[in-house]
């Protein structure tokens, strides 16, 4: 499978590899290089990372759902 590379270096995949991968729009990709090329990974979120934020949140305000936060749409200003 080929892509094109733009003027700006940027690359377009076919959906249905962005589909296999289970990657959406916003979300990142890693590119991690060794001794045979590189490897392309969608970057997941590492939810023990997500702990400290245990105590920001509301007692009896439920269950957060990271999942269900993220496929809801947000402002793509407010993404990382």
């Amino acid at each position: 499978m080929l892509v094109r590379i733009t003027s700006k270096r940027q690359v377009t995949f076919p959906a249905r590899v962005l589909d296999a991968m289970g990657v959406q729009p916003g979300d990142r990709l890693e590119l991690e290089e060794n001794p045979e090329g590189f490897i392309l990974r969608p970057q997941r979120i590492d939810l023990s990372r997500l702990a400290p934020l245990r105590a920001r949140l509301r007692s009896g305000s439920g269950e957060f759902d990271i999942h269900a936060f993220r496929a809801e749409p947000h402002d793509p200003a407010l993404r990382d």
